[in-house]
């Protein structure tokens, strides 16, 4: 027995409106899957270019001031912070002007990696 057409159309609209508002929301479990990367430093100095950090951080000496400097960050700042901060921003400081990423598990650990590199240098 095959169903109305008009069943076919909404169970279409209701499946359209679900993929919508996973790409609306972006859960991480979602990015995980779509932007899982390779976690190394250089990976991570790729993602710090990909996302333009240096727009506003100075990162390896090189970047804007508008931002607090990464060269030293785990001097005042554990990993967990670091990771639940690039997780989202907004989460931990609701008025911050760092925009949400929306950046996968092994992306958020390839930018640790790397701002570990850069206070070893």
């Amino acid at each position: 027995m095959s169903l109305p057409s008009s069943w076919k159309r909404y169970a279409l609209l209701l499946a359209a409106v679900v993929v919508a508002g996973l790409l609306w929301t972006r859960p991480r479990w979602l990015m995980n899957v779509v932007k899982r990367v390779e976690p190394s430093p250089e990976v991570g100095a790729r993602l710090v270019e990909k996302y333009g950090c240096r727009d506003c951080h100075t990162i390896a000496g090189r970047g804007s001031s508008t931002a607090p400097n990464l060269d030293r960050v785990f001097a005042y700042r554990t990993e967990e912070e670091i990771r639940r901060w690039l997780e989202n921003p907004k989460r931990i400081k609701p008025n911050t002007a760092m925009p949400n990423f929306h950046l996968s598990d092994s992306e958020i650990q390839a930018l640790i990696l790397f701002l570990k590199q850069v206070q070893t240098e």
